[in-house]
């Protein structure tokens, strides 16, 4: 049996599945581009590879749990940074800054990689809700703005948003990108309506 390093063996066994969860996101963030194997999470975490079974027995069920945990942790973010706005329209301005902060953190990619890597991580109806509720507080925002079409027009942000997230993961500036975006957002946030062509 594996020393305890921890008060309980129940304290013991969460911490050794929060260091390997830990050392996959670690692994993704800095190689998105390289699918993690269970001797280099082992390794990063300061485990052996064999340990790394007893809570994961494969790789799906190991990218699963990070999928798990960093979707809820973005509708988080996203959450906080539209409920410090009374305004709908500042929300939906927060919303996007708040989306391209994540992706210049990094979480973006680790995301993209796991989709990449480990699809049917993704083909949980769990996971595809809590993906699909990311954009409820823009919809919420365009609606208690009373923007006409809600839906459509959240659809057109997140495009917008999605694109700027690439340029940023490509290596443009964030400031330069994020300052783009409110000046394309503009006719939104403030009710105005673009001319006519």
């Amino acid at each position: 049996m594996p020393r305890i390093t921890a008060g309980s063996v129940p304290e013991h066994r969460e911490a050794q599945r929060r260091a390997i969860l830990d050392a996959t996101r670690e692994l993704l963030t800095a190689r998105p581009d390289v699918e993690p194997t269970f001797a280099d999470v082992a390794a990063r975490a300061g485990l052996s590879r064999p340990s790394i079974y007893h809570y994961f027995p494969t790789r799906d069920d190991l990218f699963r749990a990070v999928v798990v945990e960093a979707l809820p942790r973005w509708r988080e973010a996203i959450t906080t940074a539209t409920d410090a706005q009374d305004d709908p329209m500042a929300r939906v301005a927060a919303y996007a800054d708040a989306n391209l902060t994540l992706v210049a953190e990094g979480e973006h990619a680790v995301i993209s990689a796991l989709a990449t890597f480990s699809p049917r991580a993704f083909a949980d109806p769990w996971v595809a809700q809590m993906h699909g509720e990311l954009v409820e507080p823009l919809v919420t925002a365009l609606r208690d703005a009373q923007v006409e079409d809600p839906e459509v027009v959240a659809e057109l942000v997140n495009a917008v948003v999605h694109k700027a997230g690439a340029m940023i993961e490509a290596g443009s500036d964030v400031a330069t990108v994020r300052s783009a975006v409110r000046g394309l957002l503009v006719p939104v946030t403030t009710g105005t309506r673009p001319p006519t062509l």
